[in-house]
């Protein structure tokens, strides 16, 4: 309970349950399209944006965000205009990102950039103004969902029913796509670049696993992300190994133990069925 005292450990606990907001919203639309390689693919192209924020001297999450932002753009255009297959344009956009990624931080003047809080996450270092994006996206999707959930569901699912139903199907991708990129680049310093696909995932598989029900999903997603974001927290600082890992390592148990639970029952109920 000592650590409660310190500012840095209160900015990590906001941060936390700010990011598992963001993340299990943005991340049951994703599992429901089916676009985990999609955020993977941003995920990684998000590096080149930190290096040539590195390079020039500015903020590498802003460089990052629009990196990411163009990469989703990328990737949708080439997949639904440019009659180029999905997967082809996701390994390009990724390899593409981390190659100038590389380039760029080996050739910014002066000292190395810590990279490893951007790989594999130190929520420890996280800053007010993280606290405060993070805040703001949180807000704004729930805003969002609450306003036109009804309407991103349907997209989510179903698309050619969207379609018939009269709804801007186009904008609502587009502009799902950005807000994943968003909450990819802000999420960064929670996870980093490395595992943070399975921030975006794992929460919203283990509930699936439990019901089919999409706001369910939601909420449940973020109740598991800010408990394993918690408990890799606490890890993290006493082993003094990125929280990243801890946190991902936590979300895998959680996610194995729902699954041993749920074969139990079945094989319960089949046994008592014969």
């Amino acid at each position: 309970m000592e650590l409660l005292q310190y500012t840095f450990f209160q900015n990590a606990l906001l941060g936390s349950l700010f990011t598992a907001i963001v993340c299990g919203v943005v991340g049951t639309y994703v599992v429901s399209r089916r676009l985990v390689f999609i955020s993977g693919g941003i995920t990684h192209a998000s590096f080149g944006g930190l290096g040539l924020g590195f390079y020039l001297g500015m903020n590498p999450i802003l460089t990052a965000m629009a990196f990411a932002v163009l990469s989703a753009f990328g990737v949708e255009w080439m997949s639904k205009s440019q009659q180029i297959r999905e997967d082809s344009a996701i390994a390009g956009i990724w390899s593409l990102g981390m190659a100038l990624g590389v380039i760029f931080t080996f050739l910014t003047p002066g000292f190395a950039p810590n990279l490893s809080a951007y790989l594999f996450g130190n929520i420890l270092t996280i800053t007010q103004a993280d606290i405060i994006a993070s805040a703001a996206l949180a807000v704004l999707l729930l805003l969002l969902f609450f306003l036109f959930g009804r309407e991103i569901l349907y997209v989510a699912f179903d698309a050619n029913f969207a379609r018939t139903q009269g709804l801007p199907v186009r904008f609502i991708e587009y502009m799902m796509m950005c807000f994943i990129a968003i909450a990819i680049v802000l999420s960064i310093r929670m996870v980093g670049i490395m595992l943070l696909m399975s921030l975006l995932t794992l929460p919203q598989i283990t509930i699936n696993l439990l019901t089919s029900d999409y706001r369910k999903i939601q909420w449940g997603s973020i109740l598991l992300a800010f408990a394993g974001s918690v408990g890799g927290l606490f890890l993290s600082y006493y082993q003094n190994v990125p929280s990243g890992a801890f946190i991902i390592l936590l979300l895998v148990i959680f996610f194995l133990v729902v699954k041993c639970i749920q074969e139990i029952r079945q094989r319960k109920s089949h046994a008592n069925a014969s």
